[in-house]
């Protein structure tokens, strides 16, 4: 096995919008370095790294990939991410392992909501930044257009660096501003030198061309004091300047360069491969990643092979046939296969048996990784977040924060006696991804599942379905309505039944009242012995029994007061059982005559927009019967914090009408907060659901 150290590996994030053509990009840029020996298509369903039934079933990327190749003696791991918004958890996952992230923007559709999302997490997570144009053989593409968008949208730091030479709609050849030289491309992707463009190729080409280098060199200049002072004196920069200015710049985040190609004929792929290999920052260029040691101080860990074990898992797999894959990126030493480390996070011994290289679906075998580098290990406990190290130097990296799950459907098995598979199924799906969330609602007993978004679930039940035999419903969760009375009553309760020997005799007189409690109050006031005391916890269990279930529409009852104030016995009939039945019989007549209700749960929501879709939101949640309790804005430039109170049977189609209104830029949290009375004209509503049900 070749050994590649950290100044020879290049981790890369492949991310943006949906439909921008990252996978068609990793897959041409697999091809060209002769990975694979032929081009996959996603269309087709034979790329490397859309290889799971349900991404070619739907021609989407719906979780990262792995892609490791060599090329010119470095060692490239690919992480192809989702663009979709509801397997944003992949990009979370993919960013956070990767050191340089290589944003795909299609030259049709320029700048998009993904892009934007993309390019904000790779400098939260503090990653240098690449843009890649796509598809700029499309007759309908407008490379310019995109390059101005880009500079517009995010500033100075974008600096073309390969751009296409455009005539009549077609693009003539490729110019590469570190060489200054122009390339054209036969059908097989073949790059071919060619003349310098003039402006007699295009009026506006000079101009552009102009601007394009002058705009290149003072990036490259910004760089360094030397370099500076060589532009202000005119001079032109050497290519090895170039490439070391534009690489500085990339790892402190002041150069983000903007090349271009096209994934279906691979024309420009193999200037994009040497930009890789030249100007990304490898492991060993990046800052030291933070940690935290076993005092809880926090520590700088270099990337060193020649220093302890650290690493970092950050993707998890649930493969019902391998068993659990770990992807683990090395921080520090060397991970060995068949050897015993320690897991941070639990405090307990992690025996790494087979660690694996790995390209799509295809795994190789490997004995080591090193500083830098990604492995795949099988069969180990650990969970994503978890750090793995040496027994002589235990840190804990930070763990990854994902996006909160935000849509709940209940599940449901198809056939009986599935519930076990589902459970066990649903817990593997969770380890694997981290937006996905299962729980049981202790009010209505359902199982609830939780994702980012409709598309997200339907995915989990396929794979439930395929990997675990677990066929499953998804269906709108039930609400957890509850009832309370708003009068106070006196009710009697009498139990009489004579049938041979022994009878039954129970006989109470209760008053019932609202109260601010969630359970039961139960007092008793009774005088002269009319009740004896041995049997006040019989009423008072009977009254407990009968909580559970309303009059209204058998909701649990809430914000009741229970006192009994007299009653009567026989001395040889009376029993527990008795008074138990009587303090039944007393509720159910108590509550219908206490001007019964049902209430519904408010939440708490915290919804982050845009500033201009305030308006929009405001209004759907005036339909929604919200009440916006307040505004602010939010940290990030641009975007409003909205508080309000919504009732939560309004809120299963607020994740998707949000991001409709938003276009993906929103997210939002709901937490319950109370019970209120539901409007008169929904009570029949939710006793005909119920009665239904």
């Amino acid at each position: 096995m070749k050994h590649f150290g950290a100044e020879n590996i290049k981790n890369i994030a492949i991310a943006g919008h949906a439909g921008s053509g990252k996978t068609s990009l990793a897959e041409a840029l697999l091809y060209k370095a002769g990975a694979v020996d032929r081009l996959g298509k996603t269309a087709d369903g034979t790329s490397v790294c859309d290889y799971d039934p349900e991404e070619i079933k739907r021609k989407a990327s719906l979780s990262t990939a792995l892609a490791s190749f060599e090329y010119n003696n470095i060692k490239v791991n690919l992480l192809d991410t989702p663009g979709l918004f509801d397997f944003a958890g992949g990009m979370y996952e993919g960013i956070s392992a990767a050191g340089t992230v290589m944003i795909a923007v299609s030259a049709k559709s320029g700048v998009k909501v993904g892009t934007e999302k993309a390019y904000e997490l790779a400098e939260q997570m503090g990653k240098s930044k690449m843009f890649v144009i796509t598809k700029v053989d499309d007759q309908d593409a407008n490379y310019y257009n995109v390059l101005t968008e880009l500079k517009t949208k995010f500033g100075p730091t974008v600096c073309p660096v390969i751009f296409p030479v455009i005539k009549d709609h077609k693009v003539v050849s490729f110019v590469n501003l570190i060489e200054m030289k122009a390339y054209t491309y036969d059908d097989k992707g073949n790059a071919v030198e060619t003349e310098m463009p003039t402006a007699e190729l295009s009026e506006k080409l000079e101009y552009r061309m102009d601007g394009l280098v002058a705009a290149f060199s003072e990036a490259v200049a910004e760089t360094d004091e030397a370099l500076m002072e060589k532009f202000f004196e005119g001079e032109e920069f050497t290519q090895k300047e170039l490439v070391h200015g534009i690489h500085k710049g990339m790892n402190e985040g002041i150069i983000t360069p903007v090349v271009c190609c096209s994934s279906t004929t691979t024309a420009g792929i193999d200037m994009l491969l040497k930009e890789i290999e030249l100007l990304l920052p490898a492991p060993s260029d990046n800052k030291p990643a933070m940690a935290t040691d076993a005092n809880d101080d926090i520590v700088e860990i270099e990337y060193d092979e020649a220093a302890p074990l650290s690493a970092f898992v950050f993707k998890t797999v649930a493969d019902p046939f391998v068993g659990k894959m770990s992807f683990i990126k090395v921080i520090s030493g060397v991970l060995k296969s068949n050897t015993e480390y320690i897991n941070t996070k639990t405090d307990a011994p992690e025996k790494i048996g087979k660690l694996y290289n790995i390209c799509g679906k295809k795994q190789t075998e490997i004995t080591e990784a090193y500083a830098g580098d990604i492995a795949v290990a099988v069969k180990i406990s650990a969970a994503t977040s978890d750090t793995i190290c040496d027994a002589s130097r235990k840190v804990s990296y930070p763990e990854t924060e994902f996006p909160k799950p935000c849509y709940r459907m209940a599940v449901y098995a198809k056939a009986q006696g599935d519930e076990s598979k589902i459970s066990a199924g649903i817990q593997r799906l969770t380890e694997e991804d981290k937006t996905l969330s299962y729980d049981m609602d202790t009010f209505t007993k359902e199982q609830i599942i939780s994702g980012l978004g409709e598309q997200h679930l339907d995915v989990a039940a396929a794979k439930l379905k395929a990997k675990f035999g677990a066929d499953v419903v998804l269906k709108e969760p039930k609400i957890a309505y509850r009832e309370t009375i708003r009068k106070k009553v006196k009710v009697e309760g009498k139990h009489k039944k004579q049938s041979g020997g022994h009878g039954q005799y129970g006989h109470v007189w209760i008053e019932f009242e609202p109260c601010l409690s969630d359970n039961l109050v139960f007092e008793e006031r009774v005088f002269g012995g009319a009740v004896p005391k041995n049997y006040f916890p019989a009423v008072e269990k009977g009254l407990q029994d009968c909580m559970k279930s309303g009059v209204l529409a058998g909701c649990p009852v809430t914000g009741l007061k229970a006192i009994l104030v007299d009653g009567s016995y026989h001395p040889v009939d009376s029993s527990e059982m008795a008074f138990k039945t009587a303090a039944s019989i007393a509720f159910k007549e108590g509550l219908k005559q206490a001007d019964p209700t049902i209430l519904e749960p408010i939440g708490k929501l915290t919804v982050t927009a845009p500033d201009d879709n305030t308006g929009d939101i405001m209004g759907d949640l005036n339909k929604r019967r919200g009440r916006v309790i307040g505004m602010n804005p939010a940290s990030k430039k641009g975007m409003t914090i909205i508080e309000a109170e919504v009732p939560m049977r309004e809120m299963q189609s607020f994740t998707t009408q949000l991001r409709q209104i938003t276009r993906g830029r929103g997210s939002f949290s709901f937490e319950h907060l109370r019970y209120e009375q539901l409007p008169g004209n929904l009570v029949s509503e939710v006793i005909l659901a119920v009665d239904k049900d």
